[in-house]
C-alpha cells in the first residue's frame, strides 16, 4: 500500500510533479512494483488527481475519506479490498528511490518474528543528525524490538561528546527509524481503531501508539536510508539524479 495525499506544507501537490515525463507517485509506484515480495501494488489515496494519474500510467489506485495518518488511510482500504491478505506493507509515495533490499529486510522481519508490526532502522553517522528533530530515534532491545521511538536524541550520551562517540564507536548507537512499517493485516484494523496515545500526541509519531498499547515493534536494521522527497531542495536534488542515470544509459 502507498498512502497518497495531494497536499504537502513544505512541497505542494509534490507527488504529481514530474521529472522526464513521470510524476514521483509513478517513481514511487515503480520501485514498489519491482519488490518480488508484493503480490499487489495498491495507492491509496483521496485525491481524484492522483488516482487518475495512478490508473493513466496502469496502476491501482482506490478511494479513501479524509484521514490524519497514512496507517488510518491503508486500514479503509485493506477492510474493502483485501480480506485475504496475511501482512500489509506500507510505503511512502515520497521515497521514489526505495531499494528492494530494504523492502527485502523488512518483509523478511515481519514474517521471520512474532511481532505484530515491523519497520526499518539505520545508523546514524553524524551528530547534527543525532540532534536534529525531525530526524527520528529508535531503541532496541536485545531481540531486534522496538523500546522506543523519539525525536529527542536516544540514548543519551552523559559522559561524552556525540562525536567522540562517533568517531570511537565500531558502530554508531543510534538509529535513524525508517518511516516504512509490515502489519499483520488484524494487527493493523484494530491498531486504527484505538484512539491516538498520549505520547503518541507528544512526539507526534503515530507509532507510539502500538507500543504504547502493548504490542512488538521488529525492526530491521539496513546499512542504508530511504531518500524521502520533502523540500524542493529534495526534489531538484531528485530531478538530478534521475537526469545524471538517464545520461549514463544514453551514453
Amino acid at each position: 500500500m502507498i498512502p497518497a495525499r495531494l497536499q504537502s506544507s513544505r512541497l505542494p501537490g509534490k507527488l504529481l510533479l514530474q521529472v522526464s515525463g513521470k510524476s514521483l507517485i509513478e517513481y514511487a509506484w515503480e520501485a514498489a512494483t519491482a519488490c518480488p515480495e508484493f503480490d499487489e501494488v495498491i495507492v491509496a489515496t483521496d485525491s481524484e488527481e492522483i488516482a487518475a494519474a495512478v490508473r493513466e500510467f496502469g496502476g491501482r489506485a482506490e478511494m479513501t475519506g479524509e484521514h490524519s495518518s497514512g496507517t488510518d488511510r491503508i486500514a479503509e482500504v485493506v477492510r474493502r479490498c483485501c480480506p485475504d491478505a496475511e501482512f500489509i506493507v506500507n510505503l511512502q509515495g515520497d521515497e521514489p528511490e526505495l531499494s528492494s533490499d530494504i523492502v527485502t529486510a523488512l518483509v523478511d522481519q515481519i514474517r521471520g518474528s512474532q511481532a505484530e508490526m515491523a519497520t526499518v532502522a539505520a545508523p546514524i553517522r553524524t551528530a547534527q543528525a543525532v540532534l536534529d528533530p525531525a530526524c527520528v530515534k529508535v531503541v532496541l532491545d536485545d531481540n531486534g524490538n522496538a523500546i522506543y521511538f523519539s525525536r529527542a536524541a536516544i540514548p543519551a550520551c552523559r559522559d561524552q561528546a556525540i562525536e567522540d562517540v562517533l568517531a570511537s564507536a565500531a558502530e554508531p548507537p543510534w538509529l535513524m527509524h525508517i518511516g516504512l512499517y509490515a502489519f499483520r493485516r488484524e494487527f493493523l484494523l484494530q491498531l486504527t481503531e484505538l484512539p491516538a496515545s498520549s505520547l503518541e500526541q507528544l512526539e507526534k509519531l503515530e507509532q507510539l501508539r502500538a507500543l504504547q498499547s502493548g504490542a512488538r515493534i521488529a525492526v530491521a536494521v539496513v546499512k542504508h536510508t530511504a531518500v524521502g522527497i520533502d523540500t524542493p531542495q529534495d526534489f531538484a536534488a531528485f530531478e538530478q539524479r534521475v537526469l545524471q542515470r538517464q545520461g549514463r544509459r544514453a551514453a
